[in-house]
């Protein structure tokens, strides 16, 4: 036996409402048409679910007990209802992020917060690993973005770019410090804090710096720690604009490279599994939110 599900509705309206008349209203259909569904619904079922008292009706003892299995179907379908809607506002769901060290422990994290907050349904996994195994675990499936300081170049991955340019880091006392701004030839002689060989970064760095002789100080693979060196005193460091502003207020000088050159970023995505809403919506607020933080901080 089939039940069908407008008559089913039809019948647990009546008995929410107490009547055909105030059922039809609920359903927006006329009163016949709920008595012709209940009818059908006995005739389907082989039960007398009303007793017809003239203009009234009172439910059956096999009515009562129907319901309580009825009340526990709709709860289950208003409870998928709901999490479709909150699906389709994306505000509900999970997202499984890689990101390189400098996004992984201070940006990305204050962003996370707020991006939760206002989803408390939302799973989020955020994993800290090199530029090259970020875009190989978004492409091959084990993340769902990613956050990276080299573009991608293979079919399976496309990118979103963030917009970024080389800044200079210096301790406070530096003789450097009290400069506006930091140009190549300023740099001769110093002690530099260089990242690692496979840095995407490091090739840009040293490019910058083609026309002057400098010293190798210290290199480390991770933005982050040549900006702690830096402000401790080790040496000089050149990194994006986004590294380089987590120590603007702390023990260190922040200045900008000239000429401008540009370090992006890039959040990369599969090219071949369709983004979820909630995917889209990170990354429409992540731009929002970098454009928001380093506008503020340049005023």
């Amino acid at each position: 036996m089939r039940l069908n599900s407008r008559q089913v509705e039809a019948f647990r309206a009546v008995m929410v409402n107490g009547g055909m008349t105030a059922a039809a209203d609920s359903l927006y259909i006329t009163q016949p048409a709920v008595s012709r569904l209940i009818k059908d619904l006995e005739d389907d079922l082989g039960l007398c679910l009303f007793d017809r008292r003239g203009n009234m009706i009172v439910p059956t003892a096999e009515a009562h007990a129907l319901l309580t299995e009825v009340e526990r179907s709709f709860v289950g379908l208003e409870a998928l209802r709901a999490y479709a809607d909150n699906l389709r506002g994306a505000r509900t769901g999970s997202l499984r992020i890689a990101a390189i060290a400098a996004m992984a422990t201070k940006l990305l994290p204050r962003f996370l917060a707020s991006f939760c907050r206002e989803r408390p349904e939302v799973r989020i996994l955020l994993s800290g690993h090199p530029s090259h195994r970020v875009v190989e675990g978004v492409a091959g499936g084990q993340f769902d973005l990613g956050v990276s300081s080299i573009s991608p170049e293979r079919p399976s991955v496309v990118y979103t770019t963030i917009n970024g340019y080389l800044m200079v880091v210096l301790p406070a006392h530096h003789r450097l410090a009290k400069l506006k701004q930091i140009e190549a030839p300023d740099l001769a002689g110093e002690s530099i804090i260089m990242l690692g060989s496979r840095s995407p970064l490091n090739r840009i760095v040293e490019n910058a710096l083609r026309s002057v002789t400098y010293r190798r100080a210290i290199e480390t693979s991770y933005t982050i720690s040549a900006c702690v060196l830096a402000s401790s005193g080790a040496g000089v460091t050149i990194v994006d604009r986004i590294s380089a502003q987590e120590f603007a207020e702390q023990s260190a000088v922040v200045l900008p490279f000239v000429p401008r050159i540009n370090a992006e970023w890039h959040i990369v995505h599969s090219s071949h599994r369709p983004m979820s809403r909630l995917a889209l919506q990170f990354i429409t607020e992540f731009k929002d939110y970098i454009a928001r933080t380093f506008d503020d901080e340049a005023k």
